[in-house]
């Protein structure tokens, strides 16, 4: 029995110390990766080699880039949370999305861009209810430029939160990304921290706070989506100054 209790207890070890290291990858790569997987073993077999070892690598990186780790996410109600992993490029003052009907009143937006190595999953900012859920079709400038926000295809969602005020965030695809996906839809409840779309591949997410709520974060930080705090809505601290980038 105690031989057996061991093994069990070895076993579970085991796979606690695969799970650190194997990210799960999203679905939505899987054909992807397996895209990848075939176009390399032809390559290699029936072309020349080294194509092969090339294309292996390139497989590597398609099943990296959808990787889809599990995060923890403050449950404090009254923190915004960053939707999506990347580096905070810019902190304005702009007015949401036509196409969500909030008004042509400026709100503090911050923006948030996607390379091919981070993480693409998008996950929703603080609980609520999605308002409006708007798809604008588009260009594909570099999601980095500022009009990127008005020109680039996108996704927007209008979120309303416990206490009634309102937030925007919006999928931005770059000059890579040629798809986005989500899967909430207008009247939906979500949750902190859920997952709510993708984009493929390179891109940008803003998120829009509501009126005299001030960021908590400085252009040029590293955001983790569903853990970094973007903004509290009942805090009194002033915006955070500078620019990590100098």
């Amino acid at each position: 029995m105690a031989v057996r209790c061991g093994l069990k207890i070895r076993r579970k070890q085991a796979m606690s110390a695969i799970d650190t290291v194997v990210v799960p990858i999203h679905r939505a790569g899987w054909p992807f990766i397996a895209g990848f997987a075939v176009v390399s073993l032809i390559l290699g077999l029936a072309v020349w080699a080294p194509l092969g070892w090339i294309g292996l690598v390139l497989t590597l990186w398609c099943a990296y880039f959808f990787r889809d780790p599990d995060r923890v996410t403050p449950t404090r109600p009254g923190l915004l949370v960053s939707p999506a992993d990347g580096r905070v490029t810019m902190i304005v003052q702009a007015v949401p999305p036509k196409e969500l009907g909030m008004g042509d009143k400026a709100l503090t937006r911050i923006s948030v861009f996607l390379n091919v190595f981070n993480v693409h999953v998008n996950r929703v900012p603080a609980d609520g209810t999605i308002v409006a859920a708007e798809y604008h079709k588009g260009t594909f400038v570099n999601a980095a430029l500022d009009k990127a926000s008005d020109e680039n295809e996108r996704m927007a969602f209008r979120h309303r939160l416990p206490d009634g005020r309102e937030i925007a965030y919006v999928q931005i695809a770059g000059l890579v990304a040629r798809r986005i996906l989500w899967w909430v839809k207008a009247g939906q409840q979500v949750k902190a921290g859920e997952r709510f779309g993708l984009i493929r591949f390179g891109s940008r997410t803003d998120i829009y706070l509501p009126d005299g709520v001030a960021p908590l974060v400085c252009v040029g930080q590293t955001a983790i989506g569903g853990e970094t705090i973007l903004a509290d809505l009942d805090g009194t601290e002033a915006q955070r100054q500078g620019d990590v980038r100098r």
